[in-house]
């Protein structure tokens, strides 16, 4: 498999990141992470942010923007993200109002191409990043996820897969990569086990097939394999990180 460039979504370690974004950074570049995926700014500017990334070294790939902030402040919201370097703007998810069949349903779909055109803008695209709710089937036998895509063109709206609440809802991370195949740039690579419940581990200690995943996302057009961990049960945030990119560099090899 040829080596894929692999970001860290910086959620991973957020406790990390608010206490000490540059230092943080720097860890997550020594660990061998080629970029980041933002999740917030700390309260910090765009340019301190772009300026701590420059110094470790590490490519600011996208980040993930609450629908709200886009909804309230779109212009200002885009360029400040354009202006730290970011290729992708994704909604990391939505309120339950905004979801298939909800009231604000119908608004939600209206304000993508609104805001797909505010980060063409810049040359930047929008993204939309799946949980588990998405795949619930609706009356008529629907899936949310997929009516989503089907509502927007590829040119407004492109897929970021986030292949472990895929398999826990049950569905083939596999045939979903192929599904939105050239439609998925970036591509959430998480694990977990399920005791009971679902518990978030390292990347190659649960029952993900990592391997087939990464090879697959590669083969389907991928850009960037994205680490996400949203938990940490077992570990602390930094080892775990660590564990994760030394599993898929090991399968790239």
């Amino acid at each position: 498999m040829e080596k894929m460039p692999i970001a860290a979504q910086v959620y991973s370690v957020r406790e990390e990141a608010g206490a000490d974004f540059a230092g943080t950074m720097k860890q997550l570049k020594a660990l061998g992470y080629d970029g980041v995926e933002l999740a917030g700014l700390y309260g910090r500017t765009p340019d301190e942010i772009k300026g701590w990334l420059d110094e470790a070294g590490l490519t600011p790939i996208g980040a993930h923007v609450p629908f709200d902030e886009l909804d309230k402040d779109l212009e200002n919201t885009v360029r400040a993200y354009h202006s730290i370097g970011c290729s992708y703007v994704a909604i990391p998810s939505i309120s339950e109002d905004r979801r298939y069949g909800g009231s604000r349903y119908e608004e939600f779909l209206a304000a993508i191409p609104v805001i797909a055109a505010e980060c063409r803008k810049y040359g930047m695209k929008l993204l939309y990043h799946n949980h588990g709710f998405e795949f619930e089937k609706t009356a008529d036998g629907k899936t949310p996820l997929d009516e989503l895509y089907a509502s927007q063109s590829p040119e407004d709206l492109e897929t970021e897969l986030d292949t472990c609440w895929i398999k826990v809802a049950g569905e083939d991370p596999l045939a979903y990569l192929e599904k939105y195949r050239m439609r998925c740039p970036l591509v959430h690579i998480k694990d977990f086990i399920q005791d009971g419940e679902v518990k978030l581990v390292a990347v190659g200690d649960g029952v993900q097939d990592i391997k087939a995943i990464a090879e697959k996302a590669q083969e389907c057009g991928a850009q960037w394999l994205v680490v996400e961990q949203d938990s940490h049960i077992f570990g602390s945030p930094m080892e775990n990180m660590k564990k994760s990119i030394c599993c898929l560099r090991s399968m790239m090899e």
